[in-house]
């Protein structure tokens, strides 16, 4: 199965987390990585339309990975969304693109699995924060999988970032 991962971190220079999970899924066969803040920095006026649109017609699954920005995607990857999957190409008429891809979604949190928790802080599950992501998904016709996510994210030891990079990692090669 041919996959692109697509990376976004809205602060780079202070990732563990995602660059280690990016790292470790670099050199798979059939995986082609694109890190959004490291092609386009914060300039959404850079997305090349054409080559992300080429690149998502190119694999059979496609793979978000970023950390949940204020309960929500990173501002890159809603900008690409936006601008890369346009009426005509992932949806309205003749747009099926992206049908019956396969979507993942791999994300951290640097909060704990309690605030993502109906009795937490924002009384929301981590599934409840992505709906609009998988709504997303669903609305192009794309088969939207189990997220893989990783809570305490900041504070992750090397041994827990390892243990879920192969689990992403696993996911990604099954």
């Amino acid at each position: 199965m041919k996959t692109l991962i697509i990376v976004s971190h809205p602060y780079p220079d202070n990732s563990t987390a995602i660059k280690t999970l990016e790292n470790s899924c670099i050199n798979i066969p059939s995986v082609a990585v694109r890190n959004l803040e490291s092609i386009y920095g914060n300039n959404v006026a850079k997305i090349n339309v054409t080559k992300e649109q080429a690149a998502c017609e190119e694999v059979d699954r496609i793979v978000f990975m970023f950390p949940i920005h204020w309960f929500n995607l990173t501002p890159m990857l809603k900008a690409y969304l936006n601008e890369v999957w346009t009426y005509g190409w992932a949806f309205g008429p003749g747009g099926n693109a992206l049908k019956d891809k396969e979507m993942l979604v791999v994300t951290t949190a640097g909060a704990s699995s309690h605030m993502y928790s109906e009795s937490g802080l924002i009384q929301s599950t981590i599934e409840d924060v992505l709906t609009p992501i998988k709504a997303s998904a669903l609305y192009v016709g794309m088969k939207y999988t189990h997220p893989l996510y990783l809570f305490d994210a900041m504070n992750a030891s090397e041994e827990k970032l390892a243990d879920f990079s192969l689990k992403v990692v696993g996911t990604i090669t099954a």
